[in-house]
């Protein structure tokens, strides 16, 4: 699936925090710099979902802080997850 995130960098901690524009908005502890936001993200969607890092994949946004996340899940697995 497909998810739609918004992600603040350098926040306190690495959290959900609601939404941001329609999208899931993550706040996460790393700075945007050299990718150090992206693998934070990555790392905390794999544990949240309970899935591995390489399941996980940034394909839009790299550079931004809207981004489109490509997930090795069922939707309604990964919306049941991040719900919690």
């Amino acid at each position: 699936m497909k998810l739609s995130v918004y992600v603040q960098p350098g926040a306190k901690k690495t959290e959900l925090s609601g939404m941001h524009d329609g999208k899931i908005k993550i706040r996460v502890c790393a700075p945007p710099v050299e990718g150090a936001a992206n693998e934070v993200l990555v790392k905390f969607l794999s544990k949240q979902l309970k899935i591995s890092k390489s399941g996980i994949k940034i394909i839009s946004g790299e550079k931004s802080r809207h981004k489109i996340v490509e997930i090795n899940m069922d939707t309604l697995d990964v919306m049941n997850c991040l719900s919690k």
